[in-house]
Protein backbone atom coordinates (compact mmCIF):
# COMPACT_ATOMS: atom_id res chain seq x y z
CA UNK A 1 0.00 0.00 0.00
CA UNK A 2 2.58 2.09 1.05
CA UNK A 3 4.70 1.65 -2.52
CA UNK A 4 1.31 2.26 -4.57
CA UNK A 5 0.73 5.44 -2.42
CA UNK A 6 4.85 6.99 -3.12
CA UNK A 7 4.00 5.85 -6.62
CA UNK A 8 0.59 7.69 -7.12
CA UNK A 9 2.10 10.84 -5.66
CA UNK A 10 4.98 10.50 -8.10
CA UNK A 11 2.62 10.17 -10.76
CA UNK A 12 0.62 13.39 -9.58
CA UNK A 13 3.76 15.62 -9.00
CA UNK A 14 4.77 14.30 -13.19
CA UNK A 15 1.56 15.73 -14.18
CA UNK A 16 1.32 18.69 -12.32
CA UNK A 17 4.74 19.73 -13.31
CA UNK A 18 4.06 19.23 -16.94
CA UNK A 19 1.10 21.55 -16.53
CA UNK A 20 2.57 24.03 -14.49
CA UNK A 21 5.41 23.91 -17.80
CA UNK A 22 2.35 24.05 -19.99
CA UNK A 23 1.49 27.19 -18.41
CA UNK A 24 4.25 28.95 -18.36
CA UNK A 25 5.56 28.23 -21.90
CA UNK A 26 1.53 28.99 -23.09
CA UNK A 27 2.30 32.63 -21.16
CA UNK A 28 5.68 33.33 -22.77
CA UNK A 29 4.46 32.52 -26.21
CA UNK A 30 1.27 34.66 -25.68
CA UNK A 31 4.27 37.47 -24.32
CA UNK A 32 6.06 36.80 -26.88
CA UNK A 33 2.94 36.69 -29.90
CA UNK A 34 1.07 39.87 -28.42
CA UNK A 35 3.21 42.42 -30.38
CA UNK A 36 2.95 40.57 -33.72
CA UNK A 37 -0.77 40.33 -33.22
CA UNK A 38 -1.48 44.18 -31.66
CA UNK A 39 0.28 44.96 -35.29
CA UNK A 40 -1.57 43.05 -37.42
CA UNK A 41 -5.13 44.25 -36.58
CA UNK A 42 -3.49 47.90 -35.98
CA UNK A 43 -3.02 47.76 -39.72
CA UNK A 44 -6.66 47.51 -40.29
CA UNK A 45 -7.51 50.71 -38.35
CA UNK A 46 -8.16 53.84 -39.57
CA UNK A 47 -5.84 56.44 -38.59
CA UNK A 48 -8.21 58.15 -35.28
CA UNK A 49 -8.74 54.59 -34.50
CA UNK A 50 -5.51 53.23 -33.76
CA UNK A 51 -4.57 56.59 -31.60
CA UNK A 52 -8.08 56.81 -29.92
CA UNK A 53 -8.04 56.68 -26.32
CA UNK A 54 -9.13 54.22 -24.68
CA UNK A 55 -7.39 51.64 -26.67
CA UNK A 56 -9.83 49.37 -28.69
CA UNK A 57 -7.50 46.12 -29.54
CA UNK A 58 -9.60 45.40 -32.78
CA UNK A 59 -10.22 47.61 -35.56
CA UNK A 60 -13.14 49.31 -35.10
CA UNK A 61 -14.71 50.21 -37.95
CA UNK A 62 -12.37 47.47 -39.59
CA UNK A 63 -11.11 48.56 -42.94
CA UNK A 64 -8.29 48.13 -45.71
CA UNK A 65 -7.29 51.45 -46.48
CA UNK A 66 -3.82 51.56 -45.42
CA UNK A 67 -3.23 48.33 -47.77
CA UNK A 68 -4.97 50.53 -50.62
CA UNK A 69 -2.84 53.40 -49.68
CA UNK A 70 0.59 51.08 -49.74
CA UNK A 71 -0.99 49.52 -53.12
CA UNK A 72 -2.10 52.94 -54.80
CA UNK A 73 1.44 54.11 -56.13
CA UNK A 74 2.06 56.68 -53.79
CA UNK A 75 5.12 55.09 -52.16
CA UNK A 76 7.17 52.31 -54.33
CA UNK A 77 6.36 50.22 -51.93
CA UNK A 78 6.76 46.75 -53.68
CA UNK A 79 9.64 47.97 -55.50
CA UNK A 80 11.51 48.58 -52.14
CA UNK A 81 10.13 45.05 -51.26
CA UNK A 82 11.73 43.33 -54.30
CA UNK A 83 14.72 45.34 -53.55
CA UNK A 84 15.01 43.81 -50.36
CA UNK A 85 14.10 39.91 -51.31
CA UNK A 86 16.59 40.31 -54.13
CA UNK A 87 19.57 41.82 -52.30
CA UNK A 88 19.23 39.38 -48.76
CA UNK A 89 18.53 36.45 -50.99
CA UNK A 90 22.15 37.04 -53.06
CA UNK A 91 23.75 38.50 -49.76
CA UNK A 92 22.56 34.82 -48.12
CA UNK A 93 23.90 33.29 -51.13
CA UNK A 94 27.63 34.63 -51.34
CA UNK A 95 27.37 34.20 -46.79
CA UNK A 96 27.19 30.88 -47.52
CA UNK A 97 29.45 30.23 -50.34
CA UNK A 98 32.58 32.08 -48.58
CA UNK A 99 31.86 30.93 -44.81
CA UNK A 100 31.38 27.51 -45.87
CA UNK A 101 34.82 27.41 -47.53
CA UNK A 102 36.37 29.23 -45.20
CA UNK A 103 35.09 27.71 -42.12
CA UNK A 104 35.97 24.07 -43.79
CA UNK A 105 39.73 25.11 -44.41
CA UNK A 106 40.17 26.46 -40.80
CA UNK A 107 38.60 23.05 -39.61
CA UNK A 108 39.97 20.42 -41.72
CA UNK A 109 42.95 21.53 -43.52
CA UNK A 110 46.73 22.18 -42.27
CA UNK A 111 48.58 25.10 -43.08
CA UNK A 112 51.27 27.45 -41.31
CA UNK A 113 49.16 30.38 -39.22
CA UNK A 114 45.59 28.81 -39.23
CA UNK A 115 45.37 30.04 -35.46
CA UNK A 116 46.56 33.19 -36.05
CA UNK A 117 43.95 33.47 -38.98
CA UNK A 118 41.47 32.18 -36.86
CA UNK A 119 41.77 34.12 -34.01
CA UNK A 120 42.01 37.67 -36.52
CA UNK A 121 38.18 36.77 -37.63
CA UNK A 122 37.04 35.64 -34.50
CA UNK A 123 38.37 38.97 -32.98
CA UNK A 124 36.30 41.39 -35.79
CA UNK A 125 33.60 39.99 -33.71
CA UNK A 126 34.40 42.17 -31.03
CA UNK A 127 34.48 45.64 -33.46
CA UNK A 128 31.08 47.05 -32.95
CA UNK A 129 29.64 46.84 -36.82
CA UNK A 130 29.31 50.73 -37.17
CA UNK A 131 32.97 51.08 -36.91
CA UNK A 132 33.12 49.66 -40.57
CA UNK A 133 30.51 52.11 -41.83
CA UNK A 134 33.05 54.55 -43.21
CA UNK A 135 35.70 52.23 -44.93
CA UNK A 136 32.76 50.21 -46.43
CA UNK A 137 31.42 53.52 -47.61
CA UNK A 138 35.03 54.34 -49.09
CA UNK A 139 35.59 50.70 -50.77
CA UNK A 140 31.90 50.90 -52.48
CA UNK A 141 32.05 54.03 -53.46
CA UNK A 142 35.72 53.34 -55.04
CA UNK A 143 34.13 50.34 -57.15
CA UNK A 144 31.13 52.60 -58.53
CA UNK A 145 28.60 50.63 -56.37
CA UNK A 146 26.55 53.40 -55.13
CA UNK A 147 23.05 53.16 -55.55
CA UNK A 148 23.11 49.68 -56.57
CA UNK A 149 22.64 46.18 -55.07
CA UNK A 150 26.15 45.22 -55.05
CA UNK A 151 26.73 47.93 -52.18
CA UNK A 152 24.48 46.50 -49.98
CA UNK A 153 25.03 42.64 -50.74
CA UNK A 154 29.10 42.81 -51.22
CA UNK A 155 30.55 44.56 -48.33
CA UNK A 156 28.77 41.81 -45.81
CA UNK A 157 29.23 38.71 -47.89
CA UNK A 158 31.85 37.06 -45.89
CA UNK A 159 31.33 37.81 -42.32
CA UNK A 160 32.95 36.44 -39.47
CA UNK A 161 30.34 35.06 -37.64
CA UNK A 162 29.47 32.80 -40.53
CA UNK A 163 32.86 31.42 -40.28
CA UNK A 164 32.87 30.91 -36.43
CA UNK A 165 29.64 29.09 -36.60
CA UNK A 166 30.12 26.56 -39.48
CA UNK A 167 33.73 25.72 -38.44
CA UNK A 168 32.34 24.44 -34.88
CA UNK A 169 29.64 21.97 -37.14
CA UNK A 170 32.31 21.22 -39.33
CA UNK A 171 34.49 20.16 -36.25
CA UNK A 172 31.71 17.88 -34.74
CA UNK A 173 31.40 15.64 -37.93
CA UNK A 174 33.27 12.12 -37.64
CA UNK A 175 36.77 12.86 -39.68
CA UNK A 176 36.44 9.00 -40.59
CA UNK A 177 33.95 9.32 -43.54
CA UNK A 178 36.46 11.89 -44.84
CA UNK A 179 39.43 9.38 -44.27
CA UNK A 180 37.84 6.64 -45.99
CA UNK A 181 36.90 9.50 -49.22
CA UNK A 182 40.51 10.28 -49.34
CA UNK A 183 41.26 6.80 -49.17
CA UNK A 184 39.14 6.20 -52.20
CA UNK A 185 41.08 9.22 -53.89
CA UNK A 186 38.98 11.30 -53.24
CA UNK A 187 40.12 15.04 -52.46
CA UNK A 188 39.68 18.32 -50.81
CA UNK A 189 37.11 19.91 -52.80
CA UNK A 190 35.10 16.71 -53.76
CA UNK A 191 35.22 15.66 -49.86
CA UNK A 192 34.15 19.18 -48.82
CA UNK A 193 31.53 19.27 -51.82
CA UNK A 194 29.72 15.59 -51.45
CA UNK A 195 30.43 15.22 -47.95
CA UNK A 196 31.18 17.81 -45.96
CA UNK A 197 28.43 20.31 -47.00
CA UNK A 198 25.24 17.30 -47.57
CA UNK A 199 25.90 16.40 -44.00
CA UNK A 200 25.72 20.42 -42.84
CA UNK A 201 22.23 21.17 -44.36
CA UNK A 202 20.83 22.03 -40.73
CA UNK A 203 24.09 24.11 -40.02
CA UNK A 204 23.56 25.76 -43.78
CA UNK A 205 19.98 26.44 -43.19
CA UNK A 206 20.18 28.65 -39.79
CA UNK A 207 23.00 30.41 -41.37
CA UNK A 208 21.16 31.32 -44.06
CA UNK A 209 17.69 32.03 -42.05
CA UNK A 210 20.25 34.69 -39.56
CA UNK A 211 21.81 35.81 -42.68
CA UNK A 212 18.95 36.46 -44.76
CA UNK A 213 17.21 37.89 -41.41
CA UNK A 214 20.42 40.40 -40.71
CA UNK A 215 20.23 42.27 -44.41
CA UNK A 216 16.51 42.11 -44.59
CA UNK A 217 16.40 43.90 -41.23
CA UNK A 218 19.42 46.39 -42.01
CA UNK A 219 18.10 50.03 -42.02
CA UNK A 220 21.42 52.37 -41.50
CA UNK A 221 23.83 51.09 -44.32
CA UNK A 222 21.18 51.29 -47.21
CA UNK A 223 20.75 54.86 -45.85
CA UNK A 224 24.55 55.77 -46.74
CA UNK A 225 24.63 53.90 -49.86
CA UNK A 226 21.31 53.84 -51.83
CA UNK A 227 20.62 57.38 -53.43
CA UNK A 228 17.36 56.99 -55.09
CA UNK A 229 14.09 56.33 -53.55
CA UNK A 230 13.11 53.67 -56.55
CA UNK A 231 16.33 51.41 -55.55
CA UNK A 232 15.69 51.66 -51.36
CA UNK A 233 15.23 48.45 -49.21
CA UNK A 234 12.33 47.96 -47.82
CA UNK A 235 13.03 48.73 -44.17
CA UNK A 236 14.43 52.22 -44.73
CA UNK A 237 11.53 52.98 -47.10
CA UNK A 238 9.10 52.09 -44.43
CA UNK A 239 10.28 55.31 -42.18
CA UNK A 240 9.25 57.52 -45.09
CA UNK A 241 5.99 56.56 -44.14
CA UNK A 242 6.63 58.43 -40.73
CA UNK A 243 6.16 62.20 -41.33
CA UNK A 244 7.96 64.67 -39.32
CA UNK A 245 4.64 65.91 -37.58
CA UNK A 246 2.24 63.22 -38.20
CA UNK A 247 2.35 59.22 -37.84
CA UNK A 248 -0.11 56.94 -39.95
CA UNK A 249 -0.48 54.19 -37.54
CA UNK A 250 -2.79 51.81 -39.85
CA UNK A 251 -0.27 52.75 -43.03
CA UNK A 252 2.98 52.07 -40.85
CA UNK A 253 1.72 48.66 -39.24
CA UNK A 254 0.71 47.63 -43.08
CA UNK A 255 3.76 47.82 -44.05
CA UNK A 256 5.36 46.25 -41.25
CA UNK A 257 2.66 43.06 -41.85
CA UNK A 258 4.28 43.13 -45.57
CA UNK A 259 8.00 43.15 -44.43
CA UNK A 260 7.35 40.48 -41.63
CA UNK A 261 5.76 37.82 -44.27
CA UNK A 262 8.94 36.65 -45.99
CA UNK A 263 10.61 36.39 -42.42
CA UNK A 264 7.72 34.27 -41.25
CA UNK A 265 7.61 31.92 -44.22
CA UNK A 266 11.21 31.63 -44.28
CA UNK A 267 11.57 30.47 -40.66
CA UNK A 268 8.40 27.91 -41.14
CA UNK A 269 10.28 26.44 -43.85
CA UNK A 270 13.88 25.88 -42.45
CA UNK A 271 12.00 25.42 -38.90
CA UNK A 272 13.08 21.53 -38.51
CA UNK A 273 16.68 22.50 -40.33
CA UNK A 274 16.98 24.93 -37.26
CA UNK A 275 15.97 22.36 -34.56
CA UNK A 276 18.20 19.47 -35.81
CA UNK A 277 21.06 21.83 -36.16
CA UNK A 278 20.55 23.18 -32.11
CA UNK A 279 20.21 19.07 -31.37
CA UNK A 280 23.54 18.60 -32.75
CA UNK A 281 24.87 21.20 -31.52
CA UNK A 282 23.59 20.21 -27.83
CA UNK A 283 24.72 17.02 -28.61
CA UNK A 284 28.66 17.71 -29.59
CA UNK A 285 28.41 19.81 -25.79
Amino acid sequence: MTTNATATRRSGSRVSAKVLLYVVLGIITLIILLPLVWVVLTSFKTDFDAINSPINPFPNPFTLDAYNTLSSGQQPIFRWFLNSMAAASLQTALILVTASAGAYALARLEFRGKKLVFGAIITTLLVPPVIFLIPNYLIVQNFGWLDSIWAITIPGAAGAFGIFFLRQFFIGLPAEIEEAARMDGAGDFRIFWQIVLPLSRPALATLAVLSFLANWNDFLWPIYVLLTPDNQTLQPGLSVLQGAYSTHFGILMAGAVIASVPVLILFTIAQRQIVESVASSGIKG
